[in-house]
C-alpha cells in the first residue's frame, strides 16, 4: 500500500506543480515590460510586510476552487491581504491610469528627449497637473510636448524636448513655486 500513496499525488504535490508551471511560464512570458509594470503597482501598492500574503491571495483566486481548503486557520493578517489590492483582468491598467492622473504623466520617452530636475516636490504641495499647468502657461507648450513629469517628496522631474528643457531652465530658475525658489537643471539620471 505504500506504493500506492507515493505514485498518487496528493492535493499539495498538485498544487506544488501549478506553481511550479506558473513560475516557468514566468520566466518565459514574452511580455517582461508589462510584468515589470505590474510589478511596480503592487510594490508602491502593497505594503512590503503583506506582499507575501498578497501573492497566496492572488495565487487562490486564480486557481478557484481547485485550491485545497486549508485545514489550519488562516493567520490573522490574511484579511488585510484581500484589502489590498486585488487586481482584475482590466484593474492594473486602470490603476496605472489613475496613478498616472495623480502624481505622474509618463510615456515612453521619443528620442532627443532629455531630463530636468526641480528642487520642489509633494512636501511643498505641488503636484503634477499644476507643474503641467505651468509649464504649459511660462513655456507656450502644449501638454502633449511634456514627455512625463514625476513628483517625489522633495523635488521633481520633467521630461521635454531638448529645446523645450533649455526653455525651461531659462524661465524657471529664480521662479518663486509654491513658496520656494525653484532651481531647475538637467538631470544626473536620466
Amino acid at each position: 500500500m505504500e506504493n500506492d500513496n507515493k505514485s498518487t499525488p496528493n492535493e499539495e504535490d498538485i498544487l506544488v506543480g501549478k506553481i511550479q508551471v506558473l513560475a516557468g511560464k514566468t520566466k518565459a512570458d514574452p511580455n517582461p515590460d508589462e510584468l515589470e509594470q505590474l510589478k511596480k503597482l503592487i510594490k508602491k501598492n502593497v505594503p512590503f510586510t503583506l506582499r507575501s500574503y498578497f501573492m497566496a491571495y492572488l495565487l487562490r483566486e486564480m486557481l478557484g476552487a481547485n485550491t485545497p481548503k486549508s485545514k489550519t486557520p488562516a493567520p490573522k493578517r490574511a484579511p488585510q491581504a484581500k484589502k489590498a489590492t486585488k487586481p482584475t483582468p482590466a484593474a492594473p491598467k486602470a490603476k496605472e491610469e489613475a496613478g498616472a492622473a495623480k502624481q505622474t504623466t509618463e510615456r515612453a520617452l521619443p528620442e532627443g528627449a532629455r531630463t530636468l530636475y526641480l528642487n520642489i516636490g509633494k512636501m511643498k504641495r505641488l503636484y503634477a497637473k499644476e507643474l503641467s499647468q505651468l509649464l504649459q502657461t511660462e513655456l507656450g507648450v502644449t501638454r502633449e510636448e511634456i514627455f512625463s513629469i514625476r513628483i517625489h517628496d522633495k523635488y521633481s522631474f520633467i521630461s521635454m524636448s531638448e529645446e523645450n528643457c533649455e526653455k525651461a531652465i531659462a524661465t524657471l530658475n529664480g521662479m518663486d513655486i509654491k513658496g520656494r525658489t525653484a532651481a531647475v537643471s538637467y538631470s544626473n539620471k536620466e
